[in-house]
């Protein structure tokens, strides 16, 4: 069945992701989709859709939704206290929402984002094949913007074959949920940059072994790091080319950026060193204030441990009742 859900509180910042628009940097255009594809890949299996269907992503604090039509929903990532009608709809499960019916989140108590999916997916007008909403050049999801009050996001026909509640097994989650708890260090763990032998040794050193806090100027398309400035090599400036996901730029000031999912596609600063694609549903977790530090592993022990988690997905997806 295929529905409406009105928004009756967006939340701090909402928008429509998918699984991105990836293939287009060429032209300038960013590939955007969920912060934390790991959350929304579970959030959409739970829901009974394929990993890629569009759903809401949630940030620090989420949004309150009512349902036309009965429905049946999927919470993933931080922890936002989500309710149905006034009872808890626990993380990492799914669960149905009959007509009529609220669901209701709160300020994130770990973590940053939050997926909501909802059987049959999110229906708005693709762009460039993807519905990921890229806020700073107003591409896709839902005109291009966040949600606000008001809106209404029509659904797809849902395909769930036994819509009875489901989660996932809590000895699965120690190996897919990358929220942390508020004031614990989080360690990065990096592979080296394409400038890293431009920087001088004791610039290597104190990226390497500082401790750095997420600035309140982050946002999708970068963290910003406070801690001690690495010094960069030619003050910073270098010819400009393009940018992968994850990239840690290090501009003239000497403070570390993490290039994320909305990152622009092209820069001039050097990068030290990349987060690994294990690693990247951890940034999307990171909040303002967020304490961060860096390992660097080598690129075989980096696929390694994709393919470690691509496994633990796959187990995470036989849910328990």
């Amino acid at each position: 069945m295929s529905g409406t859900i009105s928004v009756l509180e967006p939340g701090l910042f909402t928008t429509v992701q998918d699984l991105g628009r990836p293939g287009h940097a060429r032209v300038g255009v960013s590939a955007a989709g969920a912060a934390d594809a790991v959350a929304l890949r579970l959030a959409n299996r739970l829901a009974g859709n394929p990993d890629g269907a569009p759903a809401l992503e949630m940030t620090l604090v989420g949004g309150t939704f009512r349902f036309d039509a009965p429905g049946f929903v999927a919470v993933t990532g931080a922890d936002m206290r989500a309710t149905i009608d006034g009872r808890p709809l626990p993380g990492w499960s799914a669960a149905p929402v009959p007509a009529g019916a609220t669901l209701a989140c709160g300020a994130a108590a770990a973590g940053a984002r939050a997926v909501l999916a909802v059987g049959g997916g999110l229906v708005v007008p693709p762009f460039l094949g993807s519905a990921s909403t890229h806020v700073p050049s107003r591409l896709g999801g839902l005109e291009g913007r966040a949600l606000r009050p008001g809106d209404l996001l029509r659904l797809g026909a849902a395909a769930v074959p036994d819509p009875r509640p489901r989660r996932v097994r809590s000895d699965l989650l120690a190996a897919l949920a990358t929220t942390a708890a508020i004031g614990a260090v989080v360690t990065l763990r990096v592979t080296t940059g394409p400038q890293a032998d431009r920087f001088d040794e004791q610039a290597r050193r104190l990226f390497a072994g500082s401790e750095y806090r997420v600035s309140g100027a982050s946002d999708r398309m970068g963290l910003r790091l406070e801690g001690p400035p690495v010094a960069p090599p030619g003050g910073g400036a270098m010819l400009t080319e393009g940018m992968p996901l994850g990239a840690i730029q290090i501009p003239p000031a000497g403070r570390p950026v993490i290039l994320f999912v909305d990152h622009q596609t092209t820069g001039g600063y050097p990068v030290i060193a990349s987060v690994t694609s294990v690693d990247l549903p951890a940034v999307a977790q990171l909040r303002p204030g967020g304490r961060v530090r860096f390992a660097t592993i080598t690129l075989d022990e980096a696929r390694r441990l994709l393919r470690e988690r691509a496994a633990a997905l796959e187990a995470a997806s036989r849910f328990a009742a």
